[in-house]
């Protein structure tokens, strides 16, 4: 132990533990006694046995153990308000996020008490600031903040009925030249994916044309994992409105999105990204464009059944999507050439959910007099004859 304190319970803890047990991990009883302990209890400092392990560190020295540094006076709710003041100074700004971003990667305690010291808004604030001034010095700083401590859940709608300004603000720090360039759009697409999370639809249906343009420009410099995750969560928010899908594949979402998942991402990865092609795939342009791309039916088709169950599902509405609306002669003979006929039917034949297996029923019957032609391997054949004569 560090810092030794005593919760309510009357157990002592080293503070940096207790304090990731409840804050970070969410727990809401002591790991000892099991009874209950709330976030916002006392943690009370064990002076007497911090001083008893500074003695022993002491007499210890020889051997090469350290003493412990006393600790250092908790950050109050009064020191952040100065902080955010002294933001209104120019000359004290960067030395004042620097300061600040140092304090929330301190410690757990530290971050919650700079959320209920208002410091997620002051931040927005800031950078929607930089946005009208044409300023970028402090913003890296900012971003940087707000992915540590987070913008509370219940509290992001606020801010953007609060302020109309600070998704276009985010999308400008999308948009501009910096160093560390891909760790600000990193932080910046996480913030909006925070903000969106929880957005109006009023908020959703103010998306600009340019915003999809910049959340498709992180998928095309595949910036960092973590921004691409962001990204692709961003579209997947916005997508339930038709004029937002239509902005998403006029900005060429429908063809990075393919790309990507022809790097063979990581299983969280794809089930977003077939998430949001599944939905991009419900309008005509986004099928035009899916189908423009030499590797869409069949990176689709490979995903079947061998990513996860949230895999599946996307998967199959995609195909369904295709067969029905733009089935054409070219479209079923590529579906053939590329195994997605056969893996529909291995589907009908696998442990997965029944309205998959009617799903893709349909749409083997929906062209079974083209397929039937096709030279194909046996077991589809007889997968098609077979479900021809069930039908």
């Amino acid at each position: 132990m560090k810092d030794p304190v005593t919760t309510i319970t009357g157990i002592t803890y080293d503070r940096e533990s207790i304090e990731r047990w409840l804050f970070t991990g969410g727990n809401t009883t002591c790991p000892v006694t099991k009874q209950p302990l709330p976030k916002d209890s006392d943690l009370t400092p064990n002076h007497t046995l911090r001083r008893l392990i500074q003695a022993w560190c002491t007499e210890n020295a020889s051997h090469g153990v350290d003493r412990i540094p006393t600790p250092k006076p908790c950050l109050d709710k009064a020191y952040v308000l100065k902080l955010i003041k002294n933001l209104s100074h120019h000359k004290l700004q960067i030395k004042t996020l620097t300061q600040m971003e140092l304090l929330a990667a301190e410690s757990e305690r530290n971050k919650k008490c700079m959320v209920q010291a208002g410091l997620p808004k002051a931040m927005l604030v800031f950078i929607v600031s930089c946005f009208e001034n044409g300023q970028v010095s402090g913003i890296e700083e900012a971003l940087s903040i707000l992915c540590l401590i987070k913008i509370p859940g219940g509290e992001s709608r606020e801010f953007l009925c609060q302020n109309d300004k600070i998704i276009e603000s985010l999308t400008w720090v999308l948009g501009c030249k910096m160093e560390n360039s891909a760790t600000v759009k990193s932080h910046a697409v996480s913030v909006l994916r925070i903000l969106l999370e929880d957005a109006s639809s009023g908020v959703l249906e103010r998306l600009k044309p340019e915003f999809f343009e910049r959340i498709v420009g992180v998928l095309r410099e595949k910036i960092t994992q973590q921004g691409i995750k962001s990204a692709l969560e961003v579209l997947l928010y916005a997508c339930p409105l038709g004029r937002n899908r239509k902005m998403m594949v006029q900005s060429g979402a429908v063809f990075e999105l393919i790309e990507l998942e022809l790097g063979s991402p990581e299983r969280r990865t794809t089930e977003l990204n077939l998430g949001v092609l599944s939905h991009l795939c419900c309008c005509a342009e986004g099928r035009a464009q899916f189908l423009s791309h030499g590797g869409g039916i069949a990176v689709v088709a490979m995903r079947i059944l061998r990513v996860s169950p949230a895999v599946d599902d996307p998967a199959i509405l995609i195909l369904s999507s295709i067969c029905k609306f733009s089935g054409t002669s070219m479209v079923i003979k590529e579906m053939v050439d590329v195994k997605a006929v056969s893996k529909l039917c291995v589907l009908l034949q696998a442990d997965c959910a029944p309205y998959l297996k009617d799903k893709a029923k349909e749409i083997l019957r929906s062209h079974f007099d083209e397929w039937k032609n096709f030279p194909c391997n046996f077991s589809s054949l007889s997968c098609l004859l077979e479900y021809k004569v069930s039908s």
